[in-house]
């Protein structure tokens, strides 16, 4: 049974917006902001393209190239990820563990999409968030493991 502080709570609805706003980086953005959208610690362990990636800088780099090859043309994904299942686990004061599930859409074209799309995956994540000096929460480490996902 979970059971928070009064703190805790307010913090748990603030990492919850801090995922939303991170899943959201990626779906309109496609992650091209991630450097600068406040999102990432200095020192994140961020997993993405099957790679970890040490750092907010590397993170960035590895969507900064990718977004330039979408604005180049080279695809045009549409992306939409949807966070459901949050389990908020606090290790320490400005420490929480997190897992959440993700269900993630993707195609190539130009929305309103009236065809059918089957999600392209069904990922269990885990995030570890901290809280710095100011009060505000940000990513410190994330990976996924993705147990469905479309051929």
């Amino acid at each position: 049974m979970a059971k928070f502080t009064v703190e805790q709570a307010t913090a748990a609805a603030a990492i919850q917006q801090l995922i939303n706003d991170w899943a959201d980086e990626l779906d309109i953005n496609n992650g091209g902001n991630m450097g600068t959208a406040g999102l990432l610690t200095e020192d994140c362990r961020y997993t993405v393209g099957g790679a970890e990636r040490a750092g907010r800088a590397e993170a960035a780099s590895f969507y900064a190239a990718r977004k330039d090859k979408i604005d180049s043309g080279v695809t045009n994904p549409v992306m939409r990820h949807i966070n459901s299942n949050f389990r908020i686990r606090f290790t320490g004061t400005s420490n929480a563990d997190v897992n959440f599930l993700l269900l993630y859409f993707a195609t190539e074209g130009t929305p309103p999409f009236t065809n059918y799309c089957d999600p392209l995956a069904v990922a269990d994540c885990v995030m570890q968030c901290r809280c710095d000096a100011g009060g505000d929460w940000r990513i410190s480490f994330f990976t996924s493991s993705q147990i469905f996902r479309r051929s």
